[in-house]
């Protein structure tokens, strides 16, 4: 894969990219830009941890029905789900069908929902690292873990959520803004 490519339209983007569609928007449109509040926030964690072991396309292209049947990512709602729920999203091929992830998404619900509201904005906004005086130029450049990552990973797990690793938390960092990892010669570099 190249470091950068530029698309179809004639404009330079991340490699990762690469020609899909879904991809170019949700570069250009999302990715990197900072992501405010706690119900956004839930959404992309749990994105996350069901993309562990799998590709982010994937979650992307499955994205609306997963809002659909997780309540639009509302921690009040999803705090709520039961086993009928469970056993209902276990049968529904539009998502991610394993068990331990949905459990997870309904307990990180419960734990979001009995916070302050913002709390939880606020705690995850407080591991973002300062931002890069030196923008990267390639790929190699790019970690898959930090120790801001680390950080975010342990207190997230020490306050009891799951399926929020180091690899998982640093993806959601650059997914949220959190981090800025478009490369150099990106458009979206700046």
């Amino acid at each position: 894969m190249d470091d950068l490519r530029v698309g179809p339209d004639g404009i330079a983007r991340c490699g990762w990219v690469g020609d899909d569609p879904e991809y170019r928007r949700y570069h250009d449109e999302e990715w990197g830009r900072p992501l405010r509040g706690d119900r956004p926030l839930f959404e992309k964690m749990s994105l996350e941890g069901f993309q562990a072991g799998l590709s982010w396309i994937t979650i992307l292209r499955k994205r609306p029905r997963f809002r659909e049947v997780f309540a639009g990512f509302e921690p009040d709602v999803v705090a709520e789900f039961g086993d009928d729920v469970v056993e209902r999203l276990m049968a529904d091929a539009g998502i991610i069908r394993n068990r331990a992830k949905i459990l997870a998404t309904i307990g990180n619900a419960r734990l979001v929902r009995d916070m302050e509201p913002g709390a939880f904005d606020a705690f995850m906004w407080s591991f973002a690292p300062p931002p890069r005086t030196v923008r990267p130029q390639s790929f190699a450049d790019v970690p898959a873990v930090t120790a801001a990552s680390d950080a975010l990973s342990t207190a997230l797990r020490k306050a009891g959520f799951r399926f929020v690793g180091s690899t998982t938390m640093y993806a959601l960092m650059q997914s949220t803004g959190m981090v800025d990892d478009h490369l150099q010669g990106c458009h979206r570099a700046f």
